[in-house]
């Protein structure tokens, strides 16, 4: 009793090093993630992952261009994020609800769902007006259910001991993936058809590497049918809403930070020396996705660093660097670019270093039978939390100007933290109570 009480200790407080322990209770150490094809098959997924989820951001990327094409507001182009996250939020709900990871093999799915992103991204480009364009987006965010949650699943079935590692570098691909739209526009010539076209060119090729390339590793998992009678189970458990506390916290900050950071970068450029013009909107985009795509290094970092301290320590310090950054990046506005983008950089780093770790937590705070309805009440929760939190942003930068505009975004972490820190002392009260037992 004391062994599994010094235990269960250490997977709350995260010291452990060399060993996970998993929902059956079995010891797993480093020597286990030995098959020799789990380092290709994690390659092709982050490249398949990066490609595919171009798509996210490839309409945000251009609000610049749609602003003016459609005399579309700050709230107004918003949408042509928020739609997106809707999108996701129903995708990923009706994957749950019929089983559809279950039904149809990882492979085919993750193919099929960046095949028809790359479709409907396309067809963005036929929008006559605002309300079609919106249209095209929310089905790319549909879409996108089907390529997101998937791989993380299918890399999943390859580590075991090493798995915030490998699911850190699939979210680290996915924060590239998202920025490659910027990288296009910043291009000199890019227009809205190549930064459209590119994203789907890369999503179509994201499923013919996948559909050719992957198969299940030898830690595939057992079939998790959402069942709604789960939900009251899950709800009730306080492990459950700690965890997701936490997740909402980083949430309410990460998505608002992406949207956003692009456009004040774009402001505070334009305020520093208003005669730059076209070079200086290329410039700010230049800086926008090296902000957005250093958050890969960030994830596989904190993926590294979640398996060797712990968890709890990785989430805590990466929202506590990401809120100060939040609250300091306005200091930065309207000065010279060496000022501003090191505090972009680090805030894109460390933004969402710890998003793949979130998810972990909620698996060990539920039952395994109710993981499948765990992660879908999680994932629903966080993104449409996202869809709130992004259209706050405009009215703040009307009322106070770009300058202070992401000082409340610090809240999130801050919630985010203080949720995560009651979850330690709960899991650890919970230890004490079955050594007690």
């Amino acid at each position: 009793m004391a062994h599994a009480h010094t235990v269960g200790v250490r997977q709350v407080v995260g010291f452990m090093n060399t060993a996970v322990l998993p929902h059956d209770g079995a010891r797993i150490s480093p020597a286990d993630d030995a098959h020799p094809d789990r380092w290709r098959v994690l390659g092709i997924l982050a490249i398949a992952e990066m490609l595919g989820m171009s798509l996210w951001f490839a309409a945000s990327a251009l609000s610049a261009q749609y602003t003016v094409r459609w005399g579309l507001s700050a709230s107004e182009a918003a949408w042509l994020t928020t739609t997106v996250q809707l999108g996701f939020v129903l995708g990923t709900a009706l994957s749950a609800l019929f089983n559809i990871a279950d039904v149809i093999p990882a492979r085919r799915l993750f193919a099929s769902c960046a095949l028809a992103g790359a479709v409907v991204n396309a067809l963005l480009l036929t929008a006559a007006n605002f309300e079609a364009a919106l249209a095209w987006r929310f089905l790319t965010g549909v879409a996108l259910a089907g390529v997101y949650p998937p791989a993380m699943k299918m890399i999943a079935t390859w580590f075991r001991a090493r798995r915030g590692f490998a699911v850190g570098t699939i979210v680290g691909a996915l924060t590239v993936g998202k920025a490659v739209p910027y990288l296009v526009h910043a291009l000199p010539g890019a227009s809205i058809t190549s930064v459209v076209l590119t994203a789907s060119v890369g999503a179509l090729v994201a499923a013919i590497l996948v559909l050719l390339s992957y198969r299940d590793g030898p830690y595939p998992f057992a079939s998790r049918p959402f069942s709604w009678r789960l939900v009251f189970d899950v709800v009730g458990e306080r492990r459950w809403r700690l965890a997701t506390g936490g997740y909402l916290g980083h949430m309410l900050e990460l998505y608002s930070c992406w949207t956003w950071l692009p456009v004040y970068i774009a402001a505070s450029v334009a305020a520093h020396d208003p005669l730059l013009g076209a070079r200086g909107a290329s410039l700010a985009s230049g800086v926008a996705f090296a902000a957005l795509a250093i958050g890969g290094a960030g994830c596989v970092w904190g993926g590294v660093i979640a398996d060797r301290r712990g968890r709890t320590w990785l989430v805590t310090t990466a929202m506590t660097v990401s809120g100060f950054c939040a609250l300091g990046i306005g200091l930065t506005f309207g000065r010279t670019l060496w000022l501003l983008a090191p505090v972009a950089l680090v805030w894109g780093f460390f933004v969402v270093a710890d998003s793949a770790q979130f998810s972990v937590m909620v698996t060990e705070s539920v039952p395994a039978h109710a993981v499948g309805t765990a992660l879908t009440l999680q994932t629903s929760l966080g993104f449409l939390l996202t869809a709130v939190t992004i259209q706050l942003v405009p009215p703040i930068a009307h009322a106070v100007g770009w300058r202070w505009a992401f000082t409340g975004l610090a809240l999130g972490p801050l919630l985010g933290i203080a949720s995560i820190r009651r979850l330690v002392s709960a899991s650890a009260g919970d230890a004490v109570g079955e050594k007690t037992a």
